[in-house]
């Protein structure tokens, strides 16, 4: 399969024993998911912040090829496709309008996308690709900060999804009161958004959900590779069970892990850590009956 704009990633040969071992990469036929690699942090830039991100997709991919087992024990892995690493382009809006054709492709050849990043702005365009395909979309992420800017970079991809696409309800999970204007706050809940005020296990509003995880919604000491580090934020284990969550609720179309920056990890303890998130996600969406995604 042919992804727009993308470039084929070559996984080494692994111990038949790693989950890693069964990512497909010359063709989806038997998979439910597909990975889809976004490689920019140009937005990170734009906004003063710690570069490095757009090294996080190829980092998360290694991290899975040295953690998870192929065979668990009480649940089957869905089949997984990587479809790649969209090419940035020469502008921030080039990137992103690859970015939602490709993620466009894997929707319409009915598989579920997740995204590798790379900056939050990337969010974004990745999400406006299923907004383009359903009557009507809510979202759910899990961050430190709102990200409504209304100017172009990482901090932007919430108000341009319910400015340019018609998202009707946001749900922030996590935010921190210490890295959030005002006039970002109200704007935010001007538009309807709501701060932390759903758990892992209620029936999620709306009919159609994207779900996206910045991984500076974790603490610094357990996510110290990330744009911009969180000096009180959560455990893995609160966000494991808020993505477990996600991958279960078929009402979840589509989901990200984003903003691992590699140069500022430490022994790639965030990466790890992304790499077990994704795995969580996976085993919840293990319980998803086939052709939930439709």
């Amino acid at each position: 399969m042919e992804i727009p704009h993308t470039r084929r990633m070559e996984w080494p040969e692994l111990p038949a024993s790693r989950f890693a071992s069964r990512i497909q990469t010359e063709s989806p036929d038997g998979c439910r998911v597909a990975l889809l690699g976004m490689p920019d942090d140009t937005g990170i830039g734009l906004n003063h912040g710690r570069l490095g991100a757009a090294h996080g997709p190829d980092a998360t991919r290694v991290a899975l090829t040295r953690y998870g087992v192929a065979d668990p024990d009480d649940w089957v892995w869905p089949g997984v496709f990587d479809a790649g690493d969209v090419i940035p382009g020469e502008s921030l809006s080039t990137t992103h309008d690859r970015v939602t054709e490709a993620a466009g492709a894997l929707l319409d050849a009915g598989l579920f996308p997740i995204g590798l990043g790379g900056g939050h702005d990337l969010t974004y365009a990745f999400v406006r690709a299923l907004a383009q395909r359903v009557p009507t979309l809510n979202g759910i992420y899990l961050d430190a900060h709102l990200d409504v800017r209304e100017t172009e970079g990482s901090g932007m991809p919430f108000r341009r999804l319910v400015e340019d696409c018609g998202v009707q309800r946001l749900d922030v999970i996590g935010l921190s009161p210490m890295a959030n204007s005002r006039d970002h706050s109200r704007w935010f809940h001007s538009h309807g958004g709501r701060v932390d005020s759903l758990d892992p296990h209620d029936d999620w509003p709306g009919d159609a959900i994207f779900f996206s995880l910045d991984l500076d919604v974790l603490d610094c000491s357990v996510a110290p590779g990330v744009s911009a580090t969180n000096p009180m934020g959560w455990t893995v284990q609160r966000a494991a069970d808020w993505v477990m969550a996600a991958g279960w609720c078929n009402k979840v179309r589509c989901f990200d892990i984003m903003e691992l920056s590699p140069p500022h990890d430490m022994g790639g303890m965030t990466a790890r850590v992304a790499a077990h998130l994704l795995l969580s996600f996976l085993r919840g969406y293990a319980g998803r009956p086939v052709g939930a995604n439709e």
